[in-house]
């Protein structure tokens, strides 16, 4: 075939939370039970690049650096070992943390690696009337991690993994003991201050978005992660900058779009909470990326019901969100070679292609 023929290179991005993926012995459990359910969750992503939440590293020495062992474990296991690795640090931004880290692997190169955690949106204060009028610091829990992939044809990828804070009341000092409330009013307060710390965040990322389109207004950006909040809620609409929202049509470039609205309901969620289906992570892509969209996934087949499951199993192996994917046939030329642009998955890992 002409050398110069525009083929189409299938892409598979996907998302998943692993919550708290831990391999040390103090976390419960048999960590050989998560692997053998996770595993075979991450190969059926059949993924070229996918961001992943709530990765723990272990700790070796007090003061030493963290390893991401059961990260490695996984991915051993699920072959994408051999996928270049992006990983979030620190506050001090001198190792990992101990819990919850982002992660972004990617088949392909990584051209450049960032992470922002309060450099565009400062910290609000709050002077919180539960603890005397004392003002408090509304901090994110953690970091909004960034990669630019390398595609064909000298165009990038910009990747955007995160996770917002849940809806669940943030520490306030001496109003809560043995997992009980003081009062409705400190509740309040603590819930009050989780929801700025998801808004915040949601907000921040946006500003990093804008940050892109600023220096490309044709980029293709993919924001992914565990927003922990619906199609509906502030930090999805935050992100997602509709029109309707800006009431500027010369805006509408800059619009971020939800790939999962192009599942059907009965499919359109990963998280069961109490038997509400949510879908509550997410895959955000630009318009121009959108162009190249193909199709989306919702892997909850075999989803429990977070509330319910861990009551009825102890240790429970699973991920109580389900990974999603997006898949999107990217524009390529095609170059002299024996061997089609669409056998990438019947390559082994080591060899570039996605695990088998």
């Amino acid at each position: 075939m002409n050398s110069g023929v525009d083929m189409a290179r299938r892409l598979r991005i996907a998302t998943f939370n692993l919550e708290s993926l831990d391999d040390r012995v103090q976390a419960g459990g048999d960590f050989a039970d998560r692997l053998a359910v996770l595993a075979p969750q991450l190969t059926r992503l059949r993924a070229d690049i996918i961001c992943l939440q709530e990765v723990n590293a272990r700790e070796e020495s007090r003061h030493g650096p963290r390893q991401l062992t059961a990260l490695d474990s996984l991915l051993e296991q699920s072959g994408y070992q051999s996928y270049h690795r992006v990983v979030s640090v620190n506050r001090a931004g001198q190792r990992f943390s101990d819990r919850h880290n982002l992660v972004i692997l990617s088949r392909l190169p990584i051209l450049d690696q960032s992470q922002t955690w309060h450099e565009l949106v400062a910290p609000p204060r709050y002077d919180a009337r539960s603890v005397g009028g004392e003002e408090v610091l509304i901090e994110w829990d953690r970091p909004l991690l960034q990669a630019t992939v390398a595609l064909d044809e000298g165009q990038r990828l910009h990747v955007l993994n995160l996770h917002l804070r849940a809806p669940r009341a943030a520490f306030l000092a001496g109003q809560k003991e043995h997992g009980v409330w003081s009062s409705v009013g400190s509740w309040a307060e603590g819930f009050f201050l989780a929801t700025v710390k998801g808004a915040g965040q949601a907000l921040e990322a946006r500003l990093a978005v804008e940050t892109i389109f600023d220096r490309d207004p044709a980029a293709l950006i993919c924001v992914c992660g565990d927003f922990n909040a619906d199609d509906r809620e502030a930090p999805l609409r935050t992100l997602r900058g509709d029109e309707e929202d800006t009431c500027n049509g010369h805006l509408a470039a800059r619009t971020l779009v939800p790939v999962e609205r192009s599942l059907p309901d009965s499919q359109r969620h990963s998280v069961i909470h109490h038997g509400r289906r949510l879908m509550l992570d997410h895959i955000l892509v630009s318009r121009r990326l959108l162009g190249f969209f193909v199709a989306s996934e919702a892997h909850n087949e075999a989803l429990g019901d977070e509330l319910v499951s861990p009551t009825l199993v102890q240790w429970p192996p699973d991920s109580y969100h389900a990974p999603l994917v997006a898949e999107f046939a990217m524009p390529h030329k095609q170059r002299p070679s024996t061997t089609s642009p669409h056998d990438r998955l019947d390559r082994s890992p080591k060899e570039g292609g996605a695990p088998p």
